[in-house]
């Protein structure tokens, strides 16, 4: 997908360009962003991913040592203001909309996600800085966004994941200072040698055990204390994973780290709502750049590679062959709905930054469904590129295998499938009362109010929120992931008929997933009757 088509997508995106025009963003400024982007990751970023997936991350001396060129290339990242794009320009940022950063950075996520995550990391902790005290704010967040430190979060623990009421690690008082015991893991860029500090970004229990979330408070924990001094924190070991080689995900250990309280205690899991905001969306953005990705790849390799066709002729590319078309279509499909998916959570977002309280509601509505199926179909664009590969594609030779092992994650970090599917189901559907699916309905209706399978999708859609609003507790939780794909199926026929007519081999794909959403939308409502009729053999 070109910078081009992306520049298209953000285009017929709503609410867009009330957005551009209050930046005093045009057309051709916007075209010489992504043209930017998409140069530096497929130039540079690209030949990065390959050569450290090969060299991987090492643990030498208590410090990580990351693959050659991360510091030249995370620098140069900085410089361009790739990590501070919508960040006040006070802290060191760019001032752009949101949807600016999400639709540069596609790209980059597909040429190079493991290295991104470095980048991810610390731009959603120079955003939660941004809200600490002023002076805590002005030390740190312009340094992050200008590449010279980096941010991390730190949540996990080895018995408390999802779980965080389960957090062991404390902060205690000493005197006016505030110390860390416990230890974090699934840390990506726990430790590195890319920039001169880390600020780790940590929940830590200030109150008891049995006060739950409600005993947890924020925590600023830098590695090296100002006169270069380690602060009390080491690594304990980096894991040995299935991709993400050039990622470190690290286990750290807190012995008496000095910290810097942020916000007030017994506040820390609701001041992360944000951080979890615009992880979540990244990972809808690595997905969809993972997607669009392997869609060129695929589609170049199937113009080159020639097999079969007429024997008393020379061999025609495969791209001729009727099933390989279809493949290219599915992951056209995958690209473009995943881009339009995670543009118009973009666009949403900063519209209730802005104070609108309906775009609120629809982002908090579409979130899960970023999250879930940039991870799926993400990670299905993978698989896909290689069966167009062949044979090839399961080799090293050629980055669809290295996407492959990289790409399964997406679906477990930063919330799992089952986790999303309860979060759209019990809080957005039902503890909402559905105001995120009604506001998103009504403006799929106002700009497609002749599109009849959309209107179809959305009426299907209401009626499993009516259905399971009346089942139990225990019943909803069984159906949660019927639901959860009942919305995509909902919001996906929006976006496929928005995209519908930018040009013939969009419009092939789109016409292919749309034939198909009706039978998808069966199937999300079996796995509801299945999941209900369980629960109810489960109270029998």
């Amino acid at each position: 997908m070109s910078a081009g088509l992306i520049a298209a997508v953000l285009a017929r995106t709503p609410g867009w360009a009330e957005q551009a025009e209050a930046a005093g963003l045009d057309d051709v400024a916007l075209s010489q962003i992504l043209e930017a982007a998409e140069v530096r990751a497929r130039n540079d970023l690209a030949p990065l991913a390959a050569r450290a997936d090969a060299a991987g991350c090492r643990l030498e001396g208590g410090r990580v040592i990351v693959p050659g060129g991360y510091k030249a290339a995370y620098r140069a990242l900085a410089y361009d203001g790739w990590i501070g794009t919508d960040l006040s320009p006070d802290l060191g940022g760019m001032g752009l909309p949101l949807p600016v950063h999400v639709a540069a950075t596609l790209p980059m996520e597909g040429a190079a996600l493991p290295f991104m995550m470095a980048l991810g990391s610390s731009r959603a902790g120079a955003h939660l800085l941004a809200g600490a005290a002023p002076e805590l704010a002005a030390e740190w967040a312009p340094r992050i966004a200008s590449g010279e430190w980096t941010a991390t979060i730190c949540i996990s623990e080895p018995d408390a994941g999802s779980d965080v009421g389960r957090i062991r690690t404390r902060a205690r008082r000493e005197g006016e200072r505030w110390v860390i015991e416990g230890t974090k893991c699934w840390i990506s860029f726990g430790d590195h040698d890319m920039a001169d500090r880390i600020g780790h970004l940590l929940l830590a229990r200030t109150g008891t055990p049995e006060e739950g979330s409600r005993g947890l408070s924020l925590f600023l924990v830098p590695d090296l204390h100002e006169n270069g001094a380690r602060n009390g924190i080491s690594v304990e070991r980096i894991e040995e994973k299935l991709g993400l080689h050039g990622s470190p995900t690290c286990v750290l250990r807190f012995d008496g780290a000095e910290a810097t309280l942020i916000g007030a205690p017994g506040r820390g899991l609701s001041q992360l709502f944000g951080m979890i905001e615009l992880m979540r969306l990244q990972v809808g953005t690595q997905g969809a750049g993972i997607a669009m990705e392997c869609a060129r790849l695929a589609r170049d390799y199937a113009s080159e590679r020639r097999q079969g066709g007429d024997p008393s002729g020379p061999p025609t590319p495969i791209e001729a062959h009727p099933d390989v078309q279809r493949q290219l279509a599915v992951l056209d499909a995958h690209a473009v709905l995943l881009t339009a998916l995670v543009l118009e959570t973009a666009v949403t977002l900063e519209q209730a930054h802005r104070g609108d309280d309906g775009a609120t509601a629809r982002a908090a509505f579409l979130l899960p469904l970023v999250k879930t199926f940039g991870g799926e179909l993400g990670t299905a664009s993978t698989s896909g590129a290689i069966q167009v590969f062949a044979g090839a594609g399961y080799t090293r030779e050629w980055p669809v295998e290295r996407h492959y092992r990289d790409a399964r994650i997406m679906t477990i970090y930063e919330g799992t499938t089952g986790m999303q599917a309860q979060d759209f189901l019990l809080r957005r559907l039902i503890k909402e009362e559905g105001r995120g699916l009604e506001g998103f309905a009504a403006r799929a209706a106002a700009e497609l109010s002749r599109d009849a399978l959309t209107k179809e999708m959305m009426e299907r859609l209401r009626a499993v929120a009516a259905r399971l609003r009346d089942a139990s507790p225990e019943a909803r939780l069984h159906a949660a992931d019927g639901a959860l794909r009942a919305g995509w199926c909902a919001v996906s026929a929006t976006l496929a008929a928005r995209m519908t007519g930018h040009d013939v081999r969009t419009d092939r794909a789109m016409a292919q997933w749309r034939a198909l959403l009706p039978a998808r939308m069966a199937e999300a409502e079996a796995r509801i009757a299945f999941g209900l009729g369980l629960a109810d053999v489960k109270q029998s």
